[in-house]
C-alpha cells in the first residue's frame, strides 16, 4: 500500500511535474472536488430547508433570512481555521476529518425537521451547516500546494467550481423531492449517504504533502500586506454574490413575487448551477488575459445586471427579474474564478519586483499566497452574510428587495473603482523595465 505521505514535491519543476507530479495532483484534484462539493451542499442546506417551512411552522420570512444568514456566517469564520488544519494534519487526512465533521449538521436536522420545533434548535442545526463552508478553504489551500504556478489559475477554477456546483445540486434534489411529495427528511435521507462516501473517497485516494506547514510568519506577513485586504474586498464582491444570492434567491422569489415551494424551486438552482460551470472559465481567462482585467469587465457587468434588477424589481416582471439575476450568478462565476487566480499572481509579481528570482520568488508566492487564500476567502463569505442581511432589512422596511439590490449596485461600482485604481493604473501596475541585459521581465499587476 503506498504512502499517504510524499516526501518531495515540486511541482515548478518541468520534468518532476511530467514524470509524475500531474497525475498524483490531478488524482487528489478530483476527491477534493468531491469533498468540498459535499462540503457546499451541507453549507446551503438551509437555503432550500426554508422552502418546506410553510405556515405551520410559525416563521415569517425575516426569520428564515435570518436563518440562512446564520448558516453563512459560520461558513466564513471556520475558513480561517480551516487553513492552517491542512499543514497540521496533512491535505488528506484533513479532509476526512472535515468530510466527517458533515454528518453532525445533516444527522440533526434530520432528527429536529418537523412543525413544533423551537425556533432556536432550527438556528442550531443552521449554524452547525456553516462547517460545510469550511471545506472550501482547506481544500482551496491543498490544492494551491499541488499545481505549479501556471496550472493555478485552472486547477483553482476547477476545484471552487466543482464545490460550488453543490449548491445547485442540492436545489436539484430538493426540487425533485418538493416534486415528488416528500419531506425534508428525505432530501437528507440522501445527503447523509454522500457523506460518507467522500470521506472514505479521501481516506482511500487522497494524499499528504509533507513539506506543507503552517508558516505563523507568511501568516503575519500576509495580513500585514495590503493587497490580501485589497483582494478580499474584492472576494466580497464576487464570491460574497454567489453564495449570498444562493441563500437567498428561493426566498426572495417566495416573498416578493409569490411562488410556491415547487415554482421557487424550479427557478432557484439554474444561477448557482451556471454560476459554478463558468468559474474556471474565469481562471482560464486570467491565465490568458490577466485575473484584473477579467474582473475589472465582471463588475461592470455585475453592475449593469444589477441595474435591471432594480428595473424589474420595479415593475415586478418576474421573467426580467429571473432573467437578469441568472446573469448576475455567471457574472459572480467568473469573477469567482479571475479573482483566486490573482490572489498566487500577485504575491508572484510581488517577490519579482523586491528582486527575487527562481526558486526563491516561487517560494515567497507560494508561502504569501497559501497564507492570504485563508483570509481572502474566509472575508469573501462574509459577502454573504451581508447580502441576506440586507434582503432581511428590505423586507422588512418596504416589504421588497428593491432597497439592497440599490446597494448592491453601488457596491459593485466602488469593486471596479477599488480594482481600476490598485491593479490596472498608476506605477502599481506599470511594468518595470529590465533591469539588466537577460534578466527576467517584471510583471505587471495587471497580468496577474
Amino acid at each position: 500500500m503506498r504512502s499517504r505521505w510524499i516526501a518531495r514535491w515540486e511541482p515548478e519543476d518541468a520534468e518532476f511535474w511530467a514524470r509524475e507530479g500531474e497525475r498524483v495532483a490531478r488524482r487528489n484534484l478530483a476527491f477534493s472536488v468531491l469533498s468540498e462539493h459535499v462540503g457546499f451542499s451541507v453549507w446551503t442546506l438551509w437555503s432550500v430547508m426554508v422552502l418546506f417551512m410553510g405556515p405551520e411552522y410559525g416563521i415569517d420570512p425575516a426569520g428564515k433570512f435570518f436563518l440562512v444568514s446564520m448558516a453563512t456566517l459560520v461558513g466564513a469564520v471556520v475558513r480561517v481555521p480551516y487553513t492552517f488544519a491542512v499543514a497540521r494534519f496533512g491535505g488528506r487526512n484533513w479532509t476526512v476529518i472535515a468530510a466527517g465533521l458533515l454528518l453532525l449538521p445533516t444527522v440533526a436536522a434530520f432528527v429536529v425537521m418537523e412543525p413544533g420545533t423551537s425556533y432556536g434548535t432550527f438556528m442550531a442545526c443552521a449554524l452547525l451547516t456553516g462547517i460545510g463552508g469550511g471545506n472550501f478553504a482547506s481544500s482551496m489551500t491543498n490544492i494551491n500546494s499541488f499545481f505549479p504556478l501556471r496550472k493555478k489559475g485552472w486547477a483553482l477554477g476547477l476545484n471552487a467550481g466543482g464545490g460550488n456546483i453543490g449548491v445547485p445540486v442540492v436545489q436539484l434534489v430538493a426540487l425533485a423531492v418538493i416534486g415528488a411529495g416528500g419531506g425534508p427528511r428525505l432530501l437528507l435521507g440522501v445527503y447523509i449517504p454522500l457523506v460518507v462516501v467522500s470521506a472514505v473517497c479521501a481516506a482511500l485516494f487522497m494524499d499528504n504533502i509533507a513539506s506543507v506547514r503552517n508558516d505563523t510568519g507568511a501568516v503575519r506577513a500576509a495580513a500585514r500586506d495590503p493587497h490580501t485586504w485589497i483582494m478580499a474586498f474584492l472576494y466580497v464582491g464576487t464570491f460574497g454574490s454567489f453564495i449570498g444570492y444562493s441563500f437567498a434567491f428561493g426566498l426572495v422569489l417566495q416573498t416578493q413575487f409569490g411562488r410556491t415551494p415547487l415554482e421557487a424551486a424550479q427557478l432557484t438552482f439554474v444561477g448557482p448551477l451556471l454560476g459554478s460551470l463558468v468559474r474556471p472559465v474565469g481562471g482560464r481567462l486570467a491565465d490568458r488575459y490577466g485575473g484584473a482585467r477579467i474582473t475589472l469587465g465582471t463588475f461592470v457587468a455585475m453592475a449593469a445586471a444589477t441595474g435591471v434588477v432594480v428595473l424589474a424589481s420595479e415593475r415586478a416582471s418576474l421573467g426580467l427579474f429571473t432573467g437578469a439575476f441568472v446573469v448576475l450568478f455567471v457574472l459572480s462565476g467568473l469573477g469567482n474564478g479571475s479573482t483566486y487566480k490573482m490572489i498566487p499572481g500577485i504575491f508572484q509579481a510581488k517577490a519579482l519586483r523586491e528582486g527575487l528570482t527562481g526558486d526563491d520568488a516561487d517560494r515567497y508566492g507560494r508561502r504569501l499566497s497559501g497564507a492570504a487564500m485563508g483570509l481572502i476567502g474566509a472575508v469573501g463569505a462574509l459577502g454573504g452574510l451581508g447580502i441576506n442581511l440586507a434582503f432581511r432589512q428590505s423586507f422588512l422596511s418596504v416589504g421588497s428587495g428593491t432597497g439592497a439590490y440599490v446597494s448592491f449596485l453601488a457596491f459593485y461600482a466602488l469593486c471596479f473603482g477599488v480594482t481600476w485604481a490598485v491593479y490596472l493604473r498608476g506605477p502599481a501596475a506599470r511594468t518595470r523595465s529590465v533591469a539588466a541585459a537577460g534578466a527576467e521581465r517584471r510583471p505587471s499587476y495587471a497580468e496577474v
